[in-house]
């Protein structure tokens, strides 16, 4: 699993890959490692250590999306069963999928338009278009409407399972995959930056006189096998949040995005000084070095893999020369990667 990103090639090592919750591997939520990336030093702490790192009227911002049951399986032009992965609902009432291979090793781009697939509950899909663009071939995700109609949420819901990789020691269930701040479900894969928080550590965080602000972004299929950059999705940026991001500005205070997401949402909505304003809508912002973060400060995520989009998005907040240190000491600590592995904070 060797590629690069803009800031130096390097390797997950073996043995690298958070496999189970932090609960399943004997530690509270929370006791995940962190490394602080600042420019002249970086730190190794747990999560807990969050409060001490963070000054008096900094502003953590949080996506409270919630996440959906998105993994089903569907019979393939009446012959063979594969996983579908149920990414976004769209605005008419469509959905977009992402077929897999039947082995669940990778996205199907052999699928066409018009290729049918029946799910449980007597719910049929036909491939319409490639998404987000339409011409595109092969595709990963597709447009298509279900028959008869249904609500995405009610019907995973009764149906779907979370979605897992292989790298998982098993399945799990759905709340593992929750934040402890959740809200409305609609998230096709969780927004993992946030996952170590405990309400315990949400309380001493408060008393420490950091605020905390919330936002939605739904996420959709990232596909760790391709490693394309994020597709549409939708968000709400409130209007508290968006005054609490503006203040904590004007105060000369940090504004911290608690994800990809949130800097995704919050760079939407951001002018080319850095103020932001409320807005909901669907986004397409990809972050990197021609777009650089303007509203965010600083960044709490996970560990991402090589060559993932993602991390070019670290480097539009951090920088490159931070991101490149942080991965190296990351590699050489053995840090966990993954959705229930160890975190990074980027103080730039």
């Amino acid at each position: 699993m060797t590629t690069s990103t803009s800031a130096q090639p390097f390797s997950v090592p073996e043995g690298c890959e958070a496999t189970a919750p932090a609960e399943r591997r004997g530690l509270a939520r929370d006791g995940v490692r962190m490394l602080v990336a600042e420019p002249d030093r970086l730190r190794h702490l747990v999560f807990r250590d969050l409060p001490d790192v963070l000054g008096p009227g900094d502003l953590l911002v949080v996506n409270t999306s919630g996440t959906v049951p998105a993994a089903s399986r569907g019979t393939v032009n009446g012959g063979w069963t594969a996983p579908v992965h149920v990414a976004a609902g769209l605005d008419d009432g469509s959905w977009v999928v992402e077929v897999r291979l039947p082995d669940g090793t990778g996205p199907d781009l052999s699928r066409r338009p018009g290729d049918v697939l029946d799910l449980a509950g007597g719910v049929r899909l036909v491939l319409d278009a490639a998404y987000p663009d339409p011409g595109r071939a092969p595709s990963r995700l597709w447009r298509t409407c279900p028959h008869p109609e249904q609500d995405r949420v009610a019907y995973l819901s009764r149906y779907g399972a979370p979605i897992g990789y292989s790298y998982l020691r098993s399945p799990l269930p759905l709340d593992a995959f929750q934040t402890v701040y959740a809200g409305a479900p609609g998230s096709a894969e969780m927004v993992s930056a946030g996952r170590p928080f405990t309400d315990r550590l949400l309380t001493r965080l408060v008393s420490a006189a950091v605020t905390v602000a919330p936002l939605t972004l739904h996420a959709g299929v990232s596909s760790p096998d391709r490693h394309e950059p994020p597709a549409p999705e939708p968000y709400v940026v409130p209007p508290d949040t968006a005054r609490l991001v503006n203040s904590a500005h004007r105060a000369g205070r940090r504004v911290i995005a608690v994800g990809t997401t949130v800097a995704r949402a919050l760079e939407t909505v951001a002018d080319a000084t850095g103020e932001v304003v409320a807005g909901q809508g669907w986004t397409d912002l990809v972050l990197d070095a021609a777009r650089p973060a303007r509203a965010v400060d600083g960044l709490i995520t996970g560990l991402h893999e090589p060559q993932a989009s993602h991390l070019l998005l670290l480097e539009s907040v951090a920088g490159t020369a931070l991101v490149r240190a942080a991965y190296d000491a990351a590699v050489e600590q053995r840090y966990l990667w993954h959705e229930f592995g160890d975190t990074m904070l980027f103080l730039p």
